[in-house]
């Protein structure tokens, strides 16, 4: 199994560092999270984990060698992204658009192999689009299309997924119905998962770890159990809230001051 390590990471764009001398392992295996509010460097840090960003300073590596040292395509037979939003061709199926995952392996002279058409299918299935594989991508749902786009990074075949807010403009249920595709991912095949997500009750659910960013630097970093408490989400949000625990999983579950309407006096089982 693939590991992926930052190496005290500096990043920036111009004279702007978003992100100053930052050390990170990514568990393996396991499906990590970023939090922290807007314009923390959760993206900017996801962005050079994939070698899509050169560091100021600083290096990732990637089983065991420095990735800027690596051939593109040997990084993406290694690990695959997900960028936010991502946007296809007018009229791309989703197996057409599933198959650009195999482009790694693909050469001048390499003809589409079983194997391909083999990792292909695989991804179609895992991600419940096999049947859907002839629609236009564009003609999809919300859900179905940010699948369709998981089902590409599959067929890439890679250890490491990273995805950047992969249910930005999702409903409640389409949300759900991507974190479960990679939460089976996970747990079925192994798969290292890295995320970035806003819903801080979502990523407490979902996560195995959780790393939670402010002022350029890791300010907390564990399981959601340990780590997610009121101060932490005043210091990383701003915000009061209370934290308790989701009645279903027993997660932790942010519960955020404001203005609404209250029918009681208190909240109760806070952890402070």
């Amino acid at each position: 199994m693939q590991t992926l390590t930052a190496n005290d990471l500096t990043l920036g764009y111009g004279d702007n560092i978003i992100i100053d001398d930052l050390s990170l392992e990514i568990p393996k295996g396991e499906i990590t999270v970023f939090i922290g509010g807007n314009g923390c460097g959760k993206s900017t840090l996801l962005r050079s984990l994939a070698r899509l960003l050169k560091p100021k300073q600083g290096n990732v590596v990637l089983d065991g060698a420095a990735i800027a040292k690596m051939g593109t395509k040997d990084v993406a037979k290694k690990l695959a992204i997900l960028p936010q939003s991502p946007i296809s061709p007018e009229g791309l199926t989703v197996h057409e658009l599933v198959k650009q995952g195999r482009h790694p392996y693909r050469g001048l002279l390499k003809q589409w192999s079983d194997e391909d058409e083999k990792a292909v299918n695989h991804a179609l299935d895992s991600t419940n689009m096999f049947d859907l594989k002839d629609r236009p991508v564009d003609s999809l749902s919300g859900g179905q299309r940010q699948r369709a786009w998981i089902a590409m990074t599959l067929a890439q075949d890679t250890d490491i997924i990273l995805l950047d807010e992969p249910t930005t403009y999702l409903d409640m249920t389409h949300q759900i119905e991507v974190l479960d595709l990679l939460f089976e991912l996970n747990e079925k095949e192994g798969r290292t998962v890295v995320m970035v997500l806003h819903d801080l009750n979502l990523a407490c659910r979902y996560a195995h770890h959780i790393v939670a960013i402010k002022d350029k630097q890791i300010f907390a970093q564990g399981k959601p159990e340990e780590i997610i408490t009121c101060n932490l989400v005043h210091q990383v949000f701003e915000m009061m809230c209370d934290v308790t625990f989701d009645p279903r999983f027993g997660t932790p579950m942010c519960i955020p001051h404001g203005k609404g309407r209250c029918i009681f006096a208190n909240a109760t089982n806070a952890i402070n």
